[in-house]
């Protein structure tokens, strides 16, 4: 199964990770949530941020679309994200929120479902920007992604990612597309 998701994620992924001056111009970025704490995003998502307000800084991506769990028993993932692209200078009107993103394959589809979208640029980790692209192929709009950088980001917390990366979500998401 580990083998399978892999060569699945492999090829619906391949040759569609680009780097920031690949990004056609007037993309609109698909930022996937991940832990904030305190009002403050995390390691991972802040360089998700960062990493989508250069985009929009350079005129590659004229809409942010911030993706994740917009419950306040979850920290409000999507206001923390709002609240920190403002502060980085993003005008508001340039932001949209997807409070039920919960999942990788929940805010791709939504991409499509609720924003219209027929293309995406998808911004996350390395580690998990193939999946991401996988599952948006599925039910969300045609997808591209840029990988954000993990500086500051704890080496253990890298492996284990990838570790679950590897063992865990891709055979999940692969399971997701055979099993209702």
């Amino acid at each position: 199964m580990v083998a399978a998701a892999g060569t699945w994620v492999y090829f619906a992924a391949r040759n569609r990770v680009v780097a920031p001056g690949e990004v056609p111009v007037g993309s609109t970025a698909l930022v996937l949530g991940a832990k904030v704490l305190d009002g403050e995003p995390g390691v991972y998502v802040r360089a998700r941020l960062d990493t989508a307000a250069q985009l929009y800084a350079s005129g590659r991506v004229t809409t942010i679309i911030n993706s994740g769990n917009g419950s306040s028993r979850y920290g409000s993932e999507t206001a923390v994200m709002r609240a920190y692209l403002e502060k980085a200078g993003i005008p508001s009107s340039a932001i949209l929120d997807d409070p039920a993103g919960y999942d990788t394959q929940r805010s791709c589809s939504r991409a499509r479902s609720e924003f219209g979208l027929p293309t995406v640029v998808v911004v996350t980790q390395g580690f998990h920007l193939d999946r991401a692209i996988a599952l948006c192929r599925l039910d969300g709009p045609d997808p591209i992604g840029v990988a954000a950088p993990c500086e500051g980001c704890a080496w253990w917390s890298i492996v284990r990612n990838h570790l679950r990366e590897a063992l865990l979500a891709r055979p999940r998401a692969l399971l997701s597309t055979v099993l209702p």
